[in-house]
């Protein structure tokens, strides 16, 4: 079992040296925050979806954007659209599951506003949908993913590529890389 546990946080050390000299994932979580700022200095609102454990995350990166990273401060506007049963249902019953994001994107989201997709595959339905209708109504488009982003990689302005297409190592880095850029948006937006 120690051997298993050391493998493990081994593996993670390895995933976190690659992202450490990808001078093109580091530009990203730079111009992600860059994005995010400007919304939020132009009264915009960050919008997050996935599914399965990273509908989970795009919660966790909500909460932190409404609550506090680091310290008390006015709270910023974030919406995980993964958190309402009644509209995820209604949508996916009498549509599509594929547009349970889609929906909410063509209901909310406007020009200054950030949308962030969160697929660890790169080939959620339903978050790619999602992108696709938010850069159709102007919206910045920033997609969280692994190493095979497949077909989604110019459905998004940027994307957050993790070297690895294990998905708990991609999730790890996901909320690692989220802090990162929640960190940095406070910092610029805030004084401690």
């Amino acid at each position: 079992m120690d051997k298993r546990i050391i493998n493990h946080i081994l593996e993670h050390k390895i995933l976190i040296d690659s992202i450490i000299s990808d001078n093109v994932l580091l530009d990203n979580i730079k111009q992600s925050s860059a994005h995010i700022k400007n919304c939020y200095t132009g009264n915009g609102c960050v919008y997050l979806f996935g599914c399965g454990g990273s509908a989970a995350d795009s919660q966790h990166i909500a909460a932190e954007f409404i609550n506090k990273l680091n310290f008390w401060r006015r709270s910023l506007p974030a919406q995980a659209l993964t958190t309402d049963t009644s509209i995820l249902t209604a949508i996916g019953n009498d549509s599509s599951f594929d547009e349970i994001f889609s929906r909410q994107v063509e209901a909310h989201v406007k020009k200054n506003d950030v949308v962030i997709g969160i697929s660890t595959s790169g080939r959620s339905k339903s978050v790619i949908l999602g992108l696709e209708k938010a850069k159709d109504q102007g919206a910045v488009t920033i997609l969280f993913t692994g190493s095979n982003i497949g077909f989604t990689s110019d459905l998004a302005d940027i994307v957050l590529s993790i070297p690895s297409n294990v998905t708990p190592m991609v999730q790890e880095a996901h909320i690692m890389i989220a802090h990162i850029i929640c960190e940095i948006v406070e910092d610029d937006l805030f004084e401690r």
